[in-house]
């Protein structure tokens, strides 16, 4: 492993380490609602849901892939979206269930994963664990946004899309598990 895989101090770990410090901005304005409070949190929880893709993106160009890296980047994605969750059910915006099913399967394929490591098995992200997570950002986005603009309906469109959203992120979370029965030694 080359000196750049080790390294804490690249721009991919710098980009995920900005979307965990967007996190308080995000809560600290959703905290007092109003249109351009509203406005400014889809801006900056947009913007740090991008450093997801570009991240991610960049690491694997660049061979920057460190083991910080694969542990914070998708932690930073969970803390974001879990934050929003929880800031939005006060608002009214999402139903507490809804935030619960979502947060509770994020615990629980992370929980998975840990044991599926001592077991010897690795759960690599796939396909759906990536769509999950950009339905996510993509639908509280919207619903953090929440007030009409122009002729759009950002509280229905984010809703909409965060009903996706939760089918991808349950179906992706069975998979995980069901990956693992099948996997796991039998006794």
């Amino acid at each position: 492993m080359n000196q750049a895989h080790n390294s804490y101090r690249n721009l991919p770990n710098l980009l995920t380490g900005l979307r965990v410090l967007a996190i308080p901005l995000v809560m600290v304005l959703l905290a007092f609602p109003s249109k351009l409070s509203s406005v400014l949190a889809a801006l900056f929880f947009a913007l740090a849901g991008a450093t997801d893709v570009l991240d991610g993106f960049i690491a694997r160009r660049q061979r920057l892939v460190s083991r910080f890296g694969k542990f914070m980047d998708p932690l930073a994605d969970k803390l974001l979206v879990s934050a929003a969750l929880i800031m939005l059910i006060p608002l009214g915006r999402v139903p507490a269930w809804m935030a619960f099913v979502i947060i509770g399967r994020e615990l629980a394929v992370t929980g998975l994963r840990a044991l599926a490591s001592s077991e010897g098995i690795i759960l690599a992200p796939d396909r759906w664990g990536k769509t999950k997570t950009f339905l996510q950002i993509a639908a509280l986005t919207g619903v953090i946004l929440h007030y009409p603009f122009f002729t759009l309906d950002f509280q229905k469109i984010g809703m909409g899309l965060l009903w996706l959203a939760l089918l991808v992120t349950v179906t992706s979370g069975c998979g995980y598990f069901y990956g693992f029965f099948t996997r796991i030694p039998k006794d």
